[in-house]
């Protein structure tokens, strides 16, 4: 999480427009609130209503009142925004910690969400993936969002993923992509 809160950080400010797709616990929406500060907007997704529970418990405990929280699947991410309007978006796949293993992201609906987060960001907006390969769910999401990322044209996207082949088990893998200004 440290190398995509860095490139967060250093594309998003004040006054800025940022998406959680996939608030969980809503760690990632405060920080984005923190980063977009009190004239910014954030939008904040979940499709369990427990995750947008306690999103907005954190985010009430820590005084930012500049975000949306929605219980919706980040599928419907095109229903909150017009393309060009995000400057960031934020996708931590995998499932809710602490909460049921069951309910966990699937390629069939992260794929067309991330598709439809990269159409929502402005020319020079971005976004960051975490894809946990935790048990044979995760890695076949994580397997997916890798060859999804790797066709990105690099006229339009820059794609940074780090792999962390050198750790032991299945560390999450960052992927920060930032959308080319054309031109």
């Amino acid at each position: 999480l440290s190398i995509v809160h860095g490139f967060l950080a250093q594309h998003l400010g004040p006054g800025m427009f940022a998406v959680d797709a996939t608030a969980g616990n809503g760690h990632d929406t405060a920080f984005l609130c923190g980063l977009v500060g009190p004239t910014g907007r954030v939008l904040a997704m979940d499709i369990q209503p427990a995750a947008v529970q306690a999103t907005r418990q954190r985010l009430a405990s820590l005084g930012y009142g500049q975000a949306q929280v929605v219980c919706d699947s980040h599928a419907n991410l095109a229903h909150y925004a017009r393309p060009g309007t995000v400057d960031g978006a934020v996708f931590n796949l995998g499932y809710l910690p602490g909460a049921d293993h069951g309910v966990f992201a699937v390629p069939q609906t992260s794929i067309p969400a991330l598709k439809t987060a990269l159409e929502l960001l402005r020319p020079g907006g971005v976004l960051t993936v975490c894809a946990y390969a935790g048990g044979r769910q995760g890695t076949v999401e994580r397997d997916a969002v890798l060859a999804f990322v790797r066709d990105l044209p690099s006229s339009r996207y820059q794609v940074e993923v780090e792999l962390f082949s050198d750790r032991p088990g299945l560390p999450p893998v960052p992927i920060c992509i930032k959308k080319r200004v054309p031109c």
